[in-house]
């Protein structure tokens, strides 16, 4: 294909706006542009934390919800149990959360974060958002108040079921 003939094309394919005005459309560049906010995000980790995302989810998930069985942990963030498990015993070896019994239910076992926990979690979430929060300094006033209005939208649809 000769330059004419890509310049041609580039000329008739869909701007992003015209194309996400289907849902499908819709979809598609939303899937990409969170994708790739994810990926960017996942990049601007602190090198020295050796956890991963998903890890990382379980520590911000024990932060949110506070002490939580296994099986809830699962729940919460769409995993099987013995895959939880694995997670919660390399959060435990590094000092990260610990478990302790149920005072009801001596069957049931509790994961808690720890203070080591706590403050890894905090701190890889001020590096991104330092981050994310000099990024949005480069747009315009009126497209920071599209993305907070957004931002409880995609709360909610990464929430759905």
């Amino acid at each position: 294909m000769c330059l004419a003939e890509v310049m041609t094309y580039a000329k008739h394919m869909p701007s992003v706006e015209q194309v996400s005005r289907t849902n499908a459309g819709l979809a598609s560049e939303l899937r990409l542009s969170v994708m790739r906010l994810r990926r960017r995000l996942a990049t601007e980790r602190s090198p020295d934390n050796e956890l991963s995302i998903a890890t990382m989810a379980v520590l911000g998930c024990l932060n949110r919800h506070g002490e939580s069985s296994v099986g809830e942990l699962a729940r919460h963030e769409r995993v099987q149990p013995p895959s939880m498990t694995r997670t919660v015993n390399h959060l435990v070896e590094g000092g990260f959360a610990h478990r302790r019994r149920h005072e009801s239910d001596g069957r049931q076992v509790l994961v808690e974060l720890t203070d080591m926990g706590r403050e890894t979690l905090l701190a890889d979430r001020a590096r991104r958002d330092a981050w994310l929060a000099q990024r949005l300094t480069h747009l315009t006033a009126q497209e920071r108040a599209a993305l907070r209005a957004a931002a409880p939208i995609l709360q909610r649809i990464a929430e759905g079921d």
